[in-house]
């Protein structure tokens, strides 16, 4: 009997900010995506890199200052680098939970870049924080450069566009350890965001919503469901109010209806919705769940969430 395909999708709480809380997160993680494996699920995950991204690029932008002669780091390159800073804890520490519960399958992290559009209009109204606070004469240098630059409570920051991913460079690649029954973690950060040129591969300076990406790469592997983990037990309407109510389950329509209304939060739920929508689309296989990882790996597979089918 052919195995499904299950695409887990981890946010910030499966990863942690710092190197310590990583390593600790990521042993939790693990036990989740174990639990998965050991139902015969064939597994492919992808995680979002926010605090990690965010911390390598004001490293390598402070050695610039300080070494002049070092050119500055793009945020592609800032971006393949948290791939494998955290696949390298990840793959590790789901080898070893496989291993505890007597299975032994291989592990292995792909470096991803995920082709945007360079029309898209998010290029023309830029919006994504990235990096250190820096003071008005570092802004207007980086504005010299043609970058963005926005005033914060804090003092200037840079901003970047967030386009939707349209492709995978990478996968067919990721398909076949998948299909070879490997667990894959592929499109970390949402991928490195890239522009095809001909035959040539431009980073682009952007970041991708990482459920974008991840409902991307779960259509393109024709998986069966896409796992979204988040802060929070379920979706819910009126979020934050005294008539916030949680939802178990939503068809297609009912999201799409909900998201018109402006039921999401631009910057947390809604692109969860709007990935589980794409996702989905018209199939009557297909669907998506909503939830919280908690701190011991638990309850992922219970039923907890919010479950998205058409």
């Amino acid at each position: 009997m052919k195995k499904k395909k299950i695409v887990i999708a981890l946010g910030h709480d499966a990863l942690g900010t710092t190197l310590p809380e990583q390593k600790e997160a990521t042993k939790h993680t693990a036990a989740a995506v174990a639990d998965f494996i050991r139902e015969e699920y064939q597994v492919v995950i992808t995680h979002s890199n926010g605090p990690q991204v965010g911390m390598i690029h004001t490293a390598m932008n402070e050695f610039c200052r300080l070494y002049p002669e070092y050119t500055a780091t793009p945020m592609s390159v800032c971006s393949a680098m948290s791939q494998g800073y955290i696949g390298y804890d990840l793959q590790n520490a789901i080898r070893e939970a496989l291993i505890g519960k007597g299975i032994y399958k291989t592990v292995s992290t792909i470096l991803t870049q995920v082709v945007v559009d360079p029309y898209d209009e998010a290029f023309y109204k830029p919006g994504k924080v990235v990096g250190r606070v820096l003071s008005e004469e570092e802004a207007e240098a980086e504005e010299q450069k043609g970058n963005y630059v926005t005033k914060t409570a804090e003092g200037y920051r840079r901003i970047v566009a967030a386009p939707r991913p349209i492709d995978i460079v990478e996968i067919d690649a990721i398909r076949a350890l998948s299909d070879a029954d490997q667990i894959v973690v592929a499109c970390g950060g949402g991928g490195i965001p890239v522009l095809s040129q001909d035959n040539r591969l431009k980073g682009a300076s952007a970041v991708i919503e990482k459920d974008l990406a991840a409902g991307k790469l779960a259509e393109l592997l024709e998986a069966d469901m896409l796992v979204i983990l988040t802060g929070v037990d379920n979706v819910c309407l009126d979020y934050g109010t005294e008539n916030e109510r949680p939802l178990r389950s939503m068809t297609v329509a009912e999201a799409k209806g909900y998201m018109e209304q402006g039921q999401f939060g631009e910057g947390n739920m809604l692109p969860k919705i709007q990935a589980a929508v794409d996702f989905i689309g018209d199939s009557a296989i297909r669907s998506v769940l909503i939830t919280r990882l908690r701190k011991d790996g638990t309850h992922v597979t219970s039923g907890v969430g919010t479950l998205i089918t058409k």
